[in-house]
């Protein structure tokens, strides 16, 4: 465990990165950085700038040696996050997929006692085609979540997110 007590919060964003440089200060900049203890960027072994530029924003940084892919980066980052003490850790993904000034929803029913987990959703609002996913994606995602939410007998908007 980190040197922080659990019991006081410290709030960890993980961002899991892979060919990021184009979006990350913009993903960073938005992010609340009053409501957020620790920032930790997890490259998977980029070919871009995407190291360089964590430095200079002066990120907790850590680097695979080689690309690892999406899922193991995802470890890293929680593993990272745990280490540093974390009582709450967020995922946000320096591509801008998802807002970065979402993460006072995002803490707020956690803090609250109201969920365990709180995911966000690329379907709701405005569709993610028109905010640059393919489309290809954007309609597997709903066929493959509908298809789910009937096998469980849910309702989630998205399964597949971040």
């Amino acid at each position: 465990m980190g040197e922080r007590a659990i019991e006081k919060r410290w709030v960890v964003v993980v961002m899991p990165a892979y060919n990021a440089e184009r979006t990350l200060k913009q993903t960073y900049d938005e992010l609340p950085h009053d409501l957020v203890d620790r920032v930790i960027l997890v490259d998977d072994a980029s070919g871009d700038g995407t190291v360089d530029l964590a430095r200079r924003l002066n990120l907790t940084l850590v680097v695979h040696d080689r690309n690892k892919g999406y899922g193991a980066n995802q470890k890293t980052c929680y593993a990272e996050a745990l280490k540093e003490g974390a009582t709450i850790i967020v995922m946000v993904h320096p591509d801008y997929q998802y807002d970065p000034k979402l993460l006072p929803d995002m803490i707020g029913p956690k803090e609250a006692g109201r969920a365990d987990v709180v995911l966000g959703s690329r379907m709701m609002g405005v569709p993610a085609y028109k905010l640059g996913m393919p489309w290809w994606k954007y309609l597997s995602n709903k066929l493959l979540t509908g298809i789910e939410n009937n096998v469980f007998d849910m309702n989630l908007s998205e399964y597949h997110t971040g």
